[in-house]
């Protein structure tokens, strides 16, 4: 497993970030403070605190690929 954090912004920001995180086969949970949802959930999301960073969880060894295509979400 492998994670950083991320800033989610705006509405146009979370369908942009969905429609990346869909074109990964493995899963990929947001965690904001006890609760975990769905990467790919635009629903889930929402339920979310995202005025705050949110950690992401990569369920892979190798994310490489997924945090160049997420890169201006990544909260450095």
């Amino acid at each position: 497993m492998t994670e950083t954090k991320i800033k989610l912004n705006t509405f146009i920001d979370v369908q942009a970030f969905v429609n990346v995180i869909m074109t990964f086969g493995f899963d990929i949970d947001l965690v904001s403070g006890r609760y975990i949802v769905d990467a790919k959930s635009i629903m889930g999301i929402y339920s979310l605190d995202l005025s705050n960073p949110i950690v992401l969880r990569a369920h892979t060894e190798d994310a490489e690929d997924l945090f160049s295509a997420i890169d201006k979400y990544i909260v450095k």
